[in-house]
């Protein structure tokens, strides 16, 4: 299977409500439609997960990212500008995502990817795609495909090929958190 062919798998699977489990500019990802209520509830229960811990969401851009956002702090643009490397920014006020994307008191993590696999899915998908390191909750996340437990892959509709050989050992990104006054919280480095 090529990478086109794997982009058309994957795409399917998210339209369909579904769970893929898929390469990001970190770490592999359990991912789904970010906007839909039953598919998020699945990433929970494969992950074990309580619902009160918040997702990061993955977009292709700025103009994605302000549809899910009330607000984007000064800092935010900041940050993702200067970073060197993926960085997960966590904004004051998200909105039109599903229940549990959202932290309790409404925040939301989101990633600009620079993937481009990442990019191009979620360019033909037209929404936000979950990214929750694909383990279970407990556990430490694995730092390339073959560290995530055979647990995970049989709870997915589908597992994208593409980098499954790469050995390269990512990391998750930093988390930094921002307010609108623009102040900021480096979260995870």
């Amino acid at each position: 299977m090529d990478y086109k062919e794997d982009l058309r798998e994957a795409l399917r699977v998210l339209r369909e409500g579904g769970v893929i489990l898929y390469p990001t500019d970190t770490i592999w990802g359990l991912g789904c439609d970010a906007t839909s209520k039953e598919a998020v509830e699945k990433i929970f229960e494969i992950k074990k997960r309580k619902e009160s811990q918040s997702l990061i969401i993955l977009v292709n851009g700025v103009t994605m990212l302000e549809r899910y956002v009330r607000e984007v702090p000064e800092t935010a643009s900041r940050i993702t500008e200067l970073s060197g490397g993926p960085v997960t920014i966590i904004y004051p006020r998200g909105r039109n995502l599903a229940p549990g994307v959202c932290a309790e008191d409404g925040s939301v993590g989101i990633r600009i990817t620079r993937d481009d696999f990442c990019n191009e899915l979620i360019s033909l998908f037209r929404k936000p795609i979950v990214s929750t390191s694909a383990n279970i909750s407990t556990k430490p996340s694995p730092p390339d495909f073959s560290g995530i437990e055979e647990s995970i892959i049989d709870s997915v509709a589908y597992v994208v090929r593409y980098r499954r050989g790469d050995r390269k050992k990512y990391a998750p990104s930093p988390i930094i958190r921002t307010e609108i006054d623009g102040s900021f919280k480096i979260i995870r480095q």
